[in-house]
């Protein structure tokens, strides 16, 4: 699926829920299906700064895309950095530093999040674009 595909199919599922608490739940229900880190990548390296909740992000090139993986201490954030990764994720580093997510402010995520939470949001976005920028610096240098 493109990088719209996959957004507008996400801003599908969450039209189908009037309540934010509804679609609070379903992000925490999100979080359950991104697979846990394994615990050796579970280091400072890998924390994203900015975020209230820990969070590790984690990635690796596999056949020019890039690949996350993530998890968190909070689950509505784990719910969020699963939906970055499902879009984002086996994608090429272009794709990703150009990419405009805008599901976030389609779902209303971005206004619907507490400030700290927003900031974690946008910090997760720049860190999963600094991994497209480098891959993309260290591909181009072959």
């Amino acid at each position: 699926m493109t990088l719209t595909e996959v957004q507008d199919e996400i801003i599908h599922e969450f039209e189908q829920f009037t309540d934010w608490m509804d679609k609070y739940d379903y992000i925490i229900d999100i979080s359950k299906d991104l697979e846990p880190i394994d615990v050796k990548h579970k280091v400072p390296e890998n924390v994203i700064q900015g975020c209230q909740s820990r969070v590790w992000l984690v990635s690796e090139v596999s056949n020019g895309k890039i690949v996350f993986t993530a998890d968190s201490d909070s689950t509505i954030t784990k719910g969020i950095i699963a939906l970055l990764i499902r879009v984002l994720s086996g994608r090429n580093p272009d794709e990703i530093m150009n990419a405009d997510l805008y599901f976030i402010d389609k779902i209303g995520l971005r206004q619907n999040l507490s400030p700290t939470r927003s900031n974690g949001l946008l910090s997760m976005v720049k860190q999963m674009k600094m991994y497209g920028l480098a891959y993309h610096t260290k591909l181009s240098q072959k």
